[in-house]
């Protein structure tokens, strides 16, 4: 496949290790080794001390895969769930599986860049944008006139990256359906599920309510632990499930036997984690109103409903693109612009930057960010 940059990545690249001040993470806090396996079970830490560095099963650890179908209802088994090296894995060869030249997919913007350009590296693509004016509403009116007959995928990422943004469950259900009743695979992005601000607002699973649907997670978001990069899609279908593995044979083959041991303590503690990440983002969002509620005069400001990244409005002098870049190269503060979640398929605005609310003690990065504006 010919793919263009991948923008983000070329503007991490740059900035993410070098600038002083990462506003713009898009992960929870992280831990130490000595904290992650401060929670690992009996059984769990004598395997720590006695594991052995050969390679790994291709699907992914029994026990990891056992400690994922947990977190899904009683219909997901652990023979269900394939593993891979991060997410990002994941999205690239499924889309690969799914689709052909001959294939329509329909994905919602903004999104993950991945989600857009590898499918259409492969067949013709129709983007559905979610609504700013609303909340960042999906209208499903809109999902199905974008439907054709060759359709076969439908691309959603809810806690949505940039935007924050959780539809209301009804409508995440009746996109199942209306991808069930077309015999069209749903791929759900959920790797920022578990850090809805209102624990009423989390959404089912795909894997629970469709046995077509795709659901992609991965340790990195939610449970603040990018560095196992260990990601997993559920899926119920298991011939497509076995036409993935053998995808993955190209490229990853396996995972790292201690990312996948050390990824299933964490999943297994997966509650533990989660009450901790809520709780920072939690005590972290005041201090955020009150920075934004600063400068009315620059930005608007909404708190994500999922998540830990928003994406305000720019309202200052220029381009938000220059302001970014502006910002990270005079006061060391990174944030994401808007040009970095442009589309080919829809219009998508241009006058956001996405920050994170996820890591603890943001108060730094947030007075350096201040002290530049007044300046």
């Amino acid at each position: 496949m010919q793919l263009p940059d991948f923008r983000l990545e070329t503007y991490f690249s740059r900035w993410e290790f070098t600038a002083r001040y990462h506003l713009t993470a898009s992960d929870a806090e992280t831990m130490a080794m000595s904290e992650l396996l401060a929670l690992a079970d009996d059984a769990d830490r004598e395997a720590w001390d006695g594991l052995t560095l050969g390679y790994t099963p291709t699907h992914g650890d029994p026990g990891l895969r056992a400690a994922v179908a947990d977190t899904y209802g009683s219909d997901v088994t652990p023979d269900d769930v394939l593993c891979f090296a991060g997410a990002e894995e994941a999205i690239y060869l499924a889309m690969q599986v799914l689709l052909g030249p001959d294939d329509h997919a329909v994905v919602t913007t903004p999104n993950y860049q991945a989600a857009e350009t590898v499918p259409l590296a492969l067949c013709d693509v129709t983007g559905v944008p979610l609504d700013p004016d609303r909340d960042w509403a999906l209208d499903l009116d809109r999902v199905a006139d974008a439907l054709r007959p060759n359709t076969r995928v439908v691309s959603v990422n809810f806690p949505n990256n940039p935007t924050g943004a959780v539809v209301p469950a009804e409508d995440f259900r009746r996109l199942a359906e209306l991808c069930d009743e077309r015999g069209i695979h749903l791929f759900s992005d959920e790797v920022y599920r578990g850090l809805e601000q209102d624990p009423a607002r989390t959404l089912p699973q795909a894997a629970d309510l469709s046995p077509r649907a795709l659901s992609l997670n991965v340790t990195s978001k939610s449970l603040g632990l990018p560095g196992l990069r260990v990601g997993w899609i559920a899926c119920r279908d298991r011939a497509l499930l076995s036409r993935l593995e053998r995808a993955k044979h190209y490229t990853s083959i396996c995972n790292a036997a201690p990312s996948e041991l050390l990824a299933r303590i964490a999943l297994k503690a997966r509650d533990r984690i989660l009450d901790r990440n809520r709780g920072i983002i939690a005590e972290n969002l005041p201090r955020f109103d009150a920075f934004f509620a600063a400068f009315p005069d620059l930005f608007v400001w909404r708190a994500p409903d999922g998540g830990c990244v928003a994406y305000p409005r720019y309202l200052g002098p220029g381009d938000v693109g220059t302001f970014c870049r502006d910002l990270v190269e005079q006061a060391g503060v990174l944030l994401l612009p808007a040009d970095i979640y442009s589309s080919e398929l829809t219009p998508t605005p241009a006058d956001r930057f996405r920050i994170g609310v996820g890591r603890r003690d943001p108060e730094p990065a947030l007075a350096a960010f201040a002290a530049w504006l007044k300046a």
